[in-house]
């Protein structure tokens, strides 16, 4: 394992998210399909989150990445995360909370963006320009309102020649002082 993969990551699903009652379920992650993150194409192989799902560590449910807005949490039992054959699913318990009722109301009109998760990558294949996610540790997922965007979401660098990881990061930057 390279130690540039212990840095944190984002990385955004296209919408897979339903409103039952006071309740979001849905994937976070789905495995086997491919994204493109920036200048490399990416892909969740199964069971990249079991470790983290077997241990005693307490993983968020965020709006837009934001430790601000907090949807639920495994350590209350608030939100609760599994892996099937199809990806990392989850189902939470939306909060009273402005936040917790600007997410409902969004989810049953049908306007959220996406899923994501935030994670560090502890298993990862590189085949040319092509990487393998097979074991990550599990931050945060969140609820992403507007169309998630690989590229705005990705904060850490990568597994690459210093001389990517700092353009990326510096990339990156820039973003970030945007808004």
């Amino acid at each position: 394992m390279n130690s540039a993969a212990q840095s944190l990551e984002k990385r955004a699903c296209p919408v897979e998210l339903r409103a039952r009652g006071r309740r979001l379920e849905g994937y976070a992650a789905t495995f086997g399909t491919e994204a493109r993150i920036g200048s490399f194409t990416e892909v969740i192989r199964p069971g990249a989150f079991s470790s983290t799902l077997s241990g005693k560590g307490d993983i968020l449910a965020l709006v837009d990445h934001d430790p601000g807005r907090v949807l639920a949490r495994t350590r209350s039992g608030t939100l609760r995360l599994s892996e099937d054959s199809r990806g990392l699913a989850f189902d939470l318990d939306v909060p009273d909370t402005t936040a917790g009722r600007d997410v409902l109301a969004l989810a049953e009109r049908g306007d959220i963006g996406g899923m994501s998760f935030g994670f560090t990558a502890t298993d990862e294949r590189w085949t040319g320009d092509r990487r393998e996610l097979r074991g990550v540790t599990l931050h945060e997922i969140s609820v992403v309102l507007s169309w998630p965007a690989y590229e705005g979401t990705e904060i850490a660098t990568r597994a690459r020649p210093a001389a990517y990881r700092l353009a990326h990061a510096r990339r990156m930057l820039q973003l970030m002082g945007a808004h």
